[in-house]
């Protein structure tokens, strides 16, 4: 790796450790509240480091907390420990392990780098007040920070803003993403059953058809972005699993569609709520069937203060260069995260992590052929650090 000066070498000097770490964990994944083995082990470098260890928080989280001086402000960054139910698809040498699991979105690499981190700040001592360290389980399902905060994780761990990263594959190594304001997608589930009226395939006229109705559905739902979301917002509507019949000669008594809608504003997030139900009951009308429809709300939208984000991309600009930090764009989608549930709790920051542009590291996340970059441990626990001691002076 080509060393750049405003990186912290002491974190340079332990990148070959973290990485024998990192692909440990990745031999080992675990799905979300399933995370034991991961637990553990970050438990167990944090009491090796002299951190205040507590574990179980939220199902299978875990805090360390280290206080230093006698500062009166406290800091959280937040790291995700959960992998994904894919089947790893690549000839790594540290492929995962287990059958039907796989780190597919470099939840391995985050917390290396916070692991990392929070060696160096215990070992340097280099800060002044509380340091809280958060290890989430379950960010896949959307549903990890939310049930650690449940579990009174700001009450017990009080903080004054919480950060997080994420590794961005088709960003540059040595590259961050950062800007105030909306940096993620909120992200909704609609489940959609019709009910009409089964038949045999040849007398369609005594039937109530839920197939065509649901295909109908289908086109008509993505009409709404199209006309009816300005277009200068950004939101997907996406129909990801459709389920009706057995035979081809049989119409089926019924229809499902489950939908994944995602939003940049709380506003258009409201709208797409109002017409998609609008929508579904006028189509299920028109073909005199009934239907049963749920909207799920997952998560809002990740939502960056000003001026956490202020102090995050002076740290990184100290660190890379303001030249190698870029606003998000919306080329990979609106992907959506949990950390939203903390920072609607909390101010503060969420950025993104280069994570390389060719091979496993430059695929995209959700992907079996993807993973992380371990080149990227040094910059990510280098902004750790020098964020903590920005923040904590």
């Amino acid at each position: 790796m080509t060393s750049l000066p405003n990186l912290v070498p002491e974190i340079e000097a332990l990148q070959a450790e973290f990485t024998q770490i990192r692909q440990h964990i990745h031999q080992h994944p675990e799905l979300g509240f399933e995370e034991v083995g991961t637990s553990e082990l970050v438990a167990g470098y944090l009491r090796q480091w002299g951190y205040d260890v507590h574990e179980g928080i939220g199902g299978t989280g875990v805090v360390g907390v280290l206080k230093l001086g006698d500062g009166a402000r406290a800091i959280g960054l937040r790291a995700d420990m959960d992998a994904l139910p894919i089947e790893e698809n690549n000839n790594l040498q540290h492929q995962s392990k287990h059958t039907g699991k796989m780190h597919a979105c470099g939840h391995d690499g985050h917390t290396a780098i916070l692991l990392c981190a929070a060696r160096y700040l215990a070992e340097s001592k280099c800060f002044n007040g509380t340091l809280n360290l958060i290890f989430q389980p379950a960010e896949e399902t959307l549903g990890g920070a939310l049930s650690m905060m449940n579990d009174g994780l700001f009450e017990r761990f009080p903080c004054d803003a919480v950060y997080a990263l994420h590794n961005a594959p088709g960003l540059p190594l040595g590259f961050f993403s950062a800007a105030a304001g909306t940096m993620a997608a909120s992200a909704d589930e609609v489940t959609i059953r019709l009910v009409g009226q089964g038949g045999h395939g040849a007398m369609p006229q005594l039937t109530k058809d839920p197939v065509v109705a649901a295909a109908e559905t289908i086109l008509a739902l993505q009409t709404i972005v199209a006309r009816n979301v300005p277009p200068n917002e950004t939101a997907v509507v996406s129909v990801g699993m459709v389920s009706a019949g057995e035979a081809a000669n049989v119409i089926p008594a019924n229809a499902t569609l489950k939908l994944s809608v995602r939003a940049t504003t709380p506003e258009v997030r409201v709208l797409l709520k109002k017409r998609i139900g609008e929508v579904v009951h006028g189509v299920a009308m028109v073909h005199d069937m009934q239907v049963e429809y749920n909207f799920r709300p997952l998560v809002s939208t990740i939502f960056n203060s000003e001026a956490e984000t202020a102090l995050a991309k002076q740290v990184i600009s100290e660190l890379v260069g303001p030249q190698n930090i870029i606003a998000p764009g919306r080329k990979g989608g609106l992907g959506s995260e949990d950390f939203a549930w903390m920072l609607e709790r909390r101010p503060g920051c969420y950025v993104g992590l280069g994570n390389g542009t060719s091979g496993p590291t430059g695929c995209s996340l959700h992907n079996p052929g993807y993973d992380f970059n371990d080149l990227a441990i040094p910059y990510g626990a280098s902004y750790w650090a020098r964020l903590v001691q920005a923040y904590l002076v």
